[in-house]
């Protein structure tokens, strides 16, 4: 029986590491490295040279800015999610296939939804011209990452209750500007990331989750990547931006343990896993309309279509498990605008459309998000002009999807269960962040 904890667990430890490294289309991606940005949706986040932040956004920027310059600052994320319409079977396997309900009635369950946590994402970058042509740069913040944690009797547990990811990236950056039109940029990330999964496994033809037993894995890696950006301005009030980020391939060495509800450990194990997220790329145009107002246009693609199966090893290095994903390569769009109020204050808006690279197939209850739309606010405060203080609102609410999983392979293949449910996710957004120049 405990051969199916490895088997499950890190199965959905993979598959919830492969859903959060999503960069820029659907999935649970984190955009979170610029409250400027964040207040015109990101739409120029490749051509819009406004502070230390085009660290991330394109490193070719950097050799724009006039001085050095820190930005830091944070974004709070609170999601909230409804499930309803849910059915949840069991099955007994039979010669002739499932029988459902031979097992008796599904314990009682609850669906409470609400599972992911608020979170506080913070950034830190540092641009610094050393010439008028040549600049460095240095930049710290968390490029993808997920959170789900469901209520103890969750009754789709056995697909999975608790899902955290993160992944916190460093970046050394060299910008060099030929002249006033064009200018290239190299950064070099270093990524770490972390990853903790539990699922529940029944011990009991009765599915009471009193009696289940916690299966759980966790695991880390350390690997390299770059992005790649380059500037062009045709004409001063025309800036366009174009950045690559690279694949990062990763080696997750991971724990495992299960565990009854008296807290005797009932099976414990190594495994590991190959996980490469894909490569992004981001273009963008800034075009200054008038001496207040300028307008922002950008749209990013990511070849998702690379993410075709998880494969686990066990210790042996033998296959514990290969399963299809069949992703698909996935865009997003995005607009907005700057308008310059006073000599202090500029106020931001934008709209951005993400959409998802998963199939209805695949779906999950650890990432059960779909297309989304992004409404977002902003202002920026200049005081004096060694400081900006900037603040932005949005506002994110994905298409109504669905999940509809099933498990046989429970109770020594005996019997399984099947979850299905609708979900419907928004969340809202709240920035701030600090530029001091020197």
């Amino acid at each position: 029986m405990y051969n199916n904890f490895k088997k499950l667990t890190l199965t959905a430890a993979i598959a919830a590491v492969a859903f959060a490294s999503q960069a820029n289309a659907g999935g649970y991606q984190i955009n979170e490295q610029s409250v400027s940005g964040q207040g015109y949706g990101h739409a120029g986040r490749s051509s819009n040279v406004n502070d230390a932040t085009i660290v991330y956004g394109n490193p070719a920027g950097m050799s724009f800015l006039d001085r050095a310059q820190i930005t830091a600052g944070a974004t709070y994320l609170n999601v909230n999610s409804d499930i309803k319409n849910v059915n949840y079977e069991t099955f007994a396997n039979t010669p002739d296939g499932p029988a459902v309900g031979a097992l008796g009635p599904a314990a009682p369950g609850t669906n409470n939804g609400d599972m992911v946590p608020g979170t506080a994402i913070p950034f830190a970058f540092y641009a610094h011209p050393v010439t008028d042509k040549l600049a460095f740069g240095f930049g710290v913040y968390a490029p993808f990452g997920s959170k789900t944690d469901y209520e103890d009797d969750f009754q789709g547990r056995y697909f999975g209750n608790y899902t955290e990811v993160t992944v916190i990236s460093a970046q050394p950056t060299v910008s060099y500007r030929f002249n006033d039109q064009w200018a290239v940029g190299l950064g070099i990330t270093y990524n770490q990331v972390e990853g903790e999964l539990h699922r529940q496994l029944p011990s009991e033809a009765t599915f009471n989750p009193d009696a289940d037993i916690d299966s759980r894995v966790d695991g880390d890696d350390e690997a390299w990547g770059y992005n790649l950006g380059v500037i062009y301005r045709p004409v001063p009030e025309t800036t366009l931006g174009l950045t690559y980020r690279s694949k990062v391939d990763y080696t997750l060495e991971g724990n495992f343990s299960a565990t009854d509800p008296m807290g005797n450990v009932l099976d414990a194990d190594t495994a590991s896993l190959d996980l490469t997220t894909p490569e992004t790329v981001n273009f963008s145009v800034t075009q200054q309309m008038s001496d207040r107002l300028k307008l922002m246009f950008g749209a990013s693609w990511v070849r998702w279509s690379q993410f075709d199966q998880i494969l686990v090893t066990d210790s042996q290095g033998v296959e514990i498990t290969n399963e299809q994903q069949n992703y698909a390569n996935a865009w997003a769009f995005a607009t907005g605008g700057e308008y310059q109020l006073t000599n202090t204050l500029a106020l931001r808006t934008g709209v951005t459309l993400d959409f998802t690279p998963t199939n209805d197939n695949d779906r999950s209850v650890r990432i059960p998000s779909d297309d989304r739309r992004i409404f977002s606010l902003g202002a920026g405060w200049t005081p004096t002009p060694d400081l900006t203080l900037d603040f932005a609102y949005s506002y994110l609410t994905e298409r109504g999807t669905f999940v509809e999983q099933e498990r046989d392979d429970l109770l020594q293949g005996a019997g399984g269960t099947s979850y299905s449910a609708d979900y419907k996710n928004e969340a809202h957004g709240f920035g701030a962040q600090l530029t001091y120049r020197f």
